[in-house]
This record gives C-alpha cells, structure tokens and sequence, in this order.
C-alpha cells in the first residue's frame, strides 16, 4: 500500500494486545480450515499425523479461504467497537472452510448444531462432516450459519449485497468479491447497482476486491492490469477504492485495519449527511482492495512446486498426504505452524484471546437475522384483488390488456407496503403494462437526471436496470433476507437467468430440511410480451422454454401458472404473494385479450386449478366425442374459436373444454403436491376419448407431465414447435398448428365418427388456411373475422357435476 493510494499515516491503530487477539483468531479460523479439507480424526494434533487420520477424498478449496477468514476477524473488530449491524457475503463461496470455521469460533455452529461442540470431540465432527457423505457440502451453503449467498456459482455477490442492503437503513453488508468472479458479466454490471441506493434510507454496501491473483490454473485479469488501470475501472464504477496489499501478517493487520475505519468513518458521514443535512447528490461509496497471496499462510513450496502465491494453492494444495510420507509431513508442519496449542485449551475449546473477539448475541455475523430472513418476514399487506375485477357480461367477449389491469393491484400492494415489497424489472414495466406502480412510487435513481425523464427518484421503489442477472441478484438478495418482490421479463429473455434461478430453487430446496432456517417469500416471476405476441420482433423473441426448465426442479418448490383472464391473472397473482418458500411463474400476454370468467368464476377455477368450462362444453348429457385442453391466454382462444367452428358445424358433436391454470395439476400427484389423483384425472380427461391439448409452450412437456396417466395415448398436444418470424399474431399459431383451423382439423381427423361426414368441413378448414395466409401477405395484418372473433356459440348447460372432479390445490 502507498501514501497516495490511502491518504492517511501508516501508524499502527491497533494496540500490541488488539494485533494479538485478531492474529490468533485468524491462526485459529486457518487451522480450523485446513482442518476442514483434510482430517477425519487427531483434530488437535494430539499424536503425530496417521494416515487414517487423513481424509480418503481431499475435496475444497483452501486458496482463498485464509484471505476470507482475514476479512472476516478484522470485521469482528470493528462490529464489536461500533456496535455494527453487519452481514458477509463471500463471492468466493468455494471458501466454505472459512466460514464454517468462523460460526464455529462465534458459538453460533454449535448452537445450531449441538453435535458440532465446542470441544474436542465437536472439532473431529466439524473436520470430519466437511465435503464428506452425509456432512456439508465443500461451499457457502444454506447449512452454513451466516449466509444467503450460495456459493456454487459466482457471479452474483454484489447483487445479492445490495438486494440485502435495499430498505434496511442501519445494515452493512460487507461483500468479498474473488478476482476470478469480477471476471463475470453479472458482477461487472452489478457495480452499477450504487446508482439505486438511496443513502438516507438504505443499507450500505462496502464492496471489497479481494485479489489473490488465480482462478483454477489461471491468472486473474484484475491482478495482472496495472494499478492505474484497475483504480480508474473502481472509480469510473463510482466507487473510491483504498487499497491495502502484501503479505507480512503484521503489516497486513495495521493496514487493514486502518483502511476499514477509514472506510466505516466515510461511510457514517455519507449516511449522516443525507439523513440530517438533507445531502442529495450521489456520493462515491468507498471500497477495499484487498491484494494478498493465495493460499496465504500455507506450504510455500511441495515437491519443489511453488504452492502459496500461486494457482496450486487455488483447491487442494497437495493431495497424497494419506499414502505419501513427505505430503502428510508437510501437512503435519502447515497444521502445528497455526500453534494450535495456543488456540484450542486442552478441552478443545476456543481459549479467550480468540473466543473474545467476537459480538454476541444476533451482532454475530454467524446469527445475524438479515441472513436467516424468514425470522424478520412481514406478511404484506394486501388489499382484497377481487376489488380490481374486470366486468365478463359474457365469456369470451371484451378486449383487455390482463397486466395492465394487474397493474393496478400491484400499484395498491406497493402504497401500502413501502418498506419491505419492490418490483424489479430489465427496462420492462412499461412495456408490460405495469405503469399503474408509478403512481405509487418512481423507479429508484441516484444518478443524473434531465427534464424529460419519466418517474425518477432517489426515493423510488421500482427497480429497473437493463440486466436480467442485477435484477434476479437484487430480488434474491431482497427475499433471503425478509422482504416480498415482484419480477417481470420478457418470457424469451428470462432464459438470461436460468442459472440463477437453478441456485435459488436449489437453496430452497434446501433450507425446506434445515429446521433453522425460516420460510421467506415466494421468489416470483411474471412473464409477459409471450411468445405468441412477439410477433413483431420476430423469431429471437418466441421462446417460451422457462417452463420446462423450472419443472426440472424439486416440486417442493416450483409452481407455474398460466391464466387464461385478467381476473384469473388477478387471483393467481394474490395467492403468489401470499405464499411462502416457491418459486412461481405466471405466464400471461400484455397484448388486449379476450375476457373468460367472472371474478367469482375466476376465484372457483384457480382454486382448484382446472376444471371443465361447462359454458363452453356441450356434452352435459353422456361422455364425450373429444375433449379439448387448454392452457394459455392464446391457447385458450384459439381452442374457444376451434370449439365455435365445430359446434356450427356439426351441432350434434360433444365437446368438452378443460382449461388448466395451475400446469402442475396435469402431474400425477405422486410426483408433484398439486397433481392430480388418477381418478379425477380421469373424471376430466376419460380414459379413452381423444384430446386435443392447446399448450403455451412446447408440446412435449404436457406428454412429460401426463405420461402416466391412462388416457395418455390419445392426448394429442399442439404448442411452439420452434417455427417463428416477424408476422402476424394469428400467422404465429398457424406456423405452429396451433390456430383454430389446425385445432378443428385435428377434432376432425380424431374423432371416429366424424369421418365419414367432414370431408366438405376439412376442405373448408384447408381453404381458410390458404386464405389467410394470401390474406396478410397483402394487408399485413390478420383477417377482420379473426381480429374481431368473440365467443358466440350457443351456452352449454348451467350444471355438469364433472366440473367438480377436481379438488382443490
């Protein structure tokens, strides 16, 4: 570190006593970590190293793992002196040795895991359990007291710092970015989140570089661009970087610690001049970084191959200790240099020169509640969403955009929950008919503004940045430590986050077995601008693959929703906020759309997730010709128009219309909490009549979800078959057989009695296929019976008994 890069005196700040005890605790935290990769008994070293003592599979990652627990002890320090609300993200979440080790110095491992004692024996169990069957996995995980950031992937640490940071006014999240992370695209764009934090009522974010110079077997770029270039990307991101760097332990302490009051000094007077003077510019948030050696502290050489300092150190440094004499010589030697007699008494408990640096209690950053959220959840506030009704004199009739209506609510969830619920999208509010928040509250800025902006302010509450991975970051950040959020997307474009999403569900499933773990709220998206109204945009739009990804996790977890209407967009969207521990994704257009179900209607229907729509049906008096599916806004529709055109045209045919809402109720309910029964599958779908399912998304996933069921041979599935352009909204059913013609050819073809009287109706049906595609390759838009089409076929009888097959989800 040099004068200019800290602009303060080097003296020492702290005392000979302060080094001491910061020292041992991080000797301490060191052993405790190697410990971790290598030993399965002799935890304390209590008999020269056996091979039995040593694990059979070396598995974690040890490189920067020292540089973890340094961090960490120094914030102790300062939490106890200033009396800090304090929080640790670590990016590099392949350190899990640290900070296990950490908890388990704090109390707080032992606490929550009473086997893992403070003793002897809890020590071999802690060593033991790491990255072995049936214990810990070898990162940051949801069984780690402390986090809420996954460590299995990197990318995502800042994001989730601020997320956490957002609407809690007197926390500081300290978030450790790896060098090989700040590689990422999401962290990269992250760095911009400081342009959204509102300092008189946010948490505060103290970023902090920890360059240690290797990824796996590579340089990191950060490490190796000069100092000039690397300060002037950290201030051009809007950040004033201190640098503390070295490796002398001694000198490393004084300067860390001096760097990080410096730090917490700034960061008070930034807090303190917005709260009281009222200051409203954006201020340059400080930032550590921290360059030390990988693998610091351990073995500088193995078999003449230098090991601290480089990429040898990044995972296990040496990996025979168990069969080679000279390997478990070395380890021995790396284990005693921490002096674990100094540490540990002989009981095997922390002594109290390193026992006594720490806070108590939740000040513990091991016990702090910002990390297990679910202990400080709120229920929201919620007004009563049949209020927001959209009239249905008759089904299948009107024109109304069902998001922009969902707006409304969302805008009345936000005035009454201004401290703990935001909505967050890429750019996309407006365009997804959801500007009704806005006259709630603004987008969230603290950056420049001109005249001509639209709803910006320092103190908004939408939180829009054109980065699917900031947005998911910021919302996971959000939920895991005790709030409510909304996410929309793009459908097409969500795909950006499937990554992260995989994570989230993964913790969730989790933290479902982990008894100290609180539930938080749903994780929960909102995909619009589908892929049967991006016509306009054309084929790079239309995919609506998510779905199929999502069902790939645990159904413990993930819920889908496809409404048909507004109102039942409406109820869905009521029972997703309320709920707890899910992830769910509703999927419905923003484009005018026909209106189905009343709100009383609306309300029956997604309780119980599908049922027949009677109105549409008309076989009340015996079983069935053909039984039509349907799941989706436009799939419903295009069913609707099918069932029109075949009512009309052979009056005497029995037709039966399911819709589904909840796609999980198609799933046998061994495999899924809201599947069906095979019996009230049955009830809907028979066990030997043709169906004909109009699908949102791609068709084999409904084969996927109802392979077992009886009548699985005659369900024939129409969706997305990967066939789009820039074309009309209709023409993008056609290209995919989705479209009403293809629907009641289907009918047609399927239906045994039908054959031998519809020759003249299927040529008809061809004909209009001909004809619409003449039609809009010369007006470039659909034909007036299509834009106009409502439903008009004669109603269907009032009651039918197998409306009710299904029960409630």
């Amino acid at each position: 570190m040099t004068d200019h890069q800290l602009p303060q005196t080097r003296e020492p700040v702290l005392s000979p006593d302060q080094l001491d005890c910061i020292h041992a605790w991080w000797r301490a935290a060191n052993y405790l970590s190697v410990g971790q990769i290598y030993l399965m008994d002799n935890p304390l070293l209590h008999e020269p190293l056996r091979p039995e003592h040593i694990k059979p599979r070396l598995l974690g990652h040890w490189g920067t793992t020292p540089g973890l627990n340094f961090i960490y002890a120094h914030l102790n320090r300062a939490i106890m002196e200033r009396d800090l609300d304090m929080i640790y993200i670590m990016g590099p979440g392949h350190g899990g040795p640290g900070p296990v080790a950490s908890a388990w110095l704090e109390g707080t491992y032992s606490e929550t895991y009473p086997d893992i004692s403070q003793d002897t024996a809890g020590m071999k169990r802690l060593f033991r359990q790491f990255s072995f069957p049936g214990g810990i996995p070898s990162h940051v995980a949801p069984e780690t007291p402390g986090s809420i950031h996954e460590g299995g992937e990197l990318g995502y640490a800042l994001s989730h710092a601020y997320g956490a940071a957002f609407d809690n006014p007197g926390l500081v999240v300290a978030a450790v970015i790896g060098d090989g992370e700040a590689e990422t695209g999401p962290l990269a764009a992250s760095w911009h989140s400081n342009k959204f934090v509102n300092p008189a009522r946010d948490g505060t974010v103290l970023p902090i570089l920890h360059l240690n110079g290797y990824k796996i077997a590579n340089p990191t770029v950060l490490d190796r661009i000069s100092h000039e270039e690397l300060d002037s990307l950290l201030r051009g991101y809007g950040h004033t970087p201190y640098y503390v760097e070295g490796s002398d332990p001694e000198q490393m302490h004084q300067d860390f610690a001096r760097t990080l009051d410096a730090c917490l000094d700034e960061i008070l007077e930034i807090k303190r001049g917005a709260r009281e003077d009222g200051r409203t510019e954006r201020p340059r948030w400080p930032m550590i970084v921290l360059r030390s050696p990988k693998g610091w502290t351990g073995p500088p050489e193995v078999d003449g191959l230098k090991v601290e300092g480089s990429w040898r150190s990044h995972q296990v440094p040496f990996t025979q200790a168990r069969e080679n004499d000279s390997h478990r010589a070395v380890l021995e030697q790396w284990l005693r240099s921490y002096r674990p007699e100094e540490l540990f008494d002989d009981a095997g408990a922390p002594v109290a020169e390193v026992g006594g640096l720490h806070p108590v209690g939740e000040r513990r950053m091991s016990a702090n509640p910002h990390a297990n959220g679910g202990l400080l959840l709120r229920d929201l506030r919620m007004p009563d969403f049949a209020g927001y009704a959209v009239p249905v004199l008759d089904p299948g009739t009107g024109a109304v955009e069902s998001t922009r209506v969902l707006g409304t609510f969302l805008r009345d969830i936000m005035a009454g929950n201004m401290d703990n619920f935001r909505v967050f999208a890429p750019d996309e509010n407006n365009s997804n008919r959801l500007g009704a928040i806005f006259d709630a509250t603004d987008r969230a800025w603290n950056a420049r503004t001109v005249p001509e902006d639209d709803h910006l302010a320092r103190d908004g509450r939408v939180m829009e940045i054109l980065s699917e991975h900031t947005c998911q970051g910021w919302l996971e950040g959000y939920l895991l430590s005790g709030r409510h959020g909304f996410f929309s997307c793009y459908e097409a474009f969500i795909h950006i986050v499937d990554s992260m999403f995989n994570q989230h569900a993964k913790w969730l499933t989790t933290t479902n077995d982990i008894p100290w773990r609180w539930p938080v709220a749903s994780l929960n998206y909102l995909l619009t601008s589908h892929v049967w109204r991006q016509d306009n945009n054309g084929f790079s739009h239309q995919d609506p693959g998510f779905i199929d990804h999502v069902i790939n996790k645990k159904a413990d977890v993930i819920r889908v929703y496809l409404p048909p209407d507004a109102n039942t967009l409406l109820s869905v969207a009521d029972h997703c906020l309320r709920s707890r521990q899910y992830v769910n994704v509703i999927v419905a257009g923003k484009q005018p759309q026909l209106q189905f179900l009343d709100m009383q209607q609306a309300i029956v229907h997604c309780t119980k997730g599908i049922g027949i729509w009677d109105w549409a049906s008309s076989d009340a008096d015996g079983e069935p010709d053909v039984v039509m599916g349907c799941a989706g806004d436009v799939p419903t529709m295009e069913t609707l128009a099918a069932v029109d055109i075949l009512r009309g045209r052979f009056p005497d045919l029995k037709i039966r219309v399911v819709n589904v809402v909840d796609l999980m109720r198609l799933q046998d309910d061994t495999g899924h909490p809201h599947g069906l029964s095979g019996r009230d599958f049955d009830a809907l779908f028979t066990t030997d009549t043709p169906v004909i399912f109009a699908y949102h998304g791609y068709p084999w996933l409904i084969h996927r979800l109802t392979y077992r069921r009886t009548n699985h041979g005659n369900i024939h599935v129409r969706g997305y078959k990967e066939e789009g352009t820039t074309t009309t909204p209709f023409d993008m059913c056609v290209l995919n057989q989705l479209d009403r013609f293809n629907l009641a050819i289907d009918v047609i073809d399927r239906v045994p009695r039908l054959k031998d009287v519809s020759a003249h109706v299927r040529e008809e049906l061809k004909n209009k296929l001909i004809e619409h595609r003449q039609y809009i390759r010369t007006h470039g838009e659909d034909m007036p019976e299509i834009r106009s089409w409502e439903w008009t076929s004669a109603p269907g009888p009032t009651n039918n008994p197998a409306d009710e097959a299904a029960e409630p989800a």
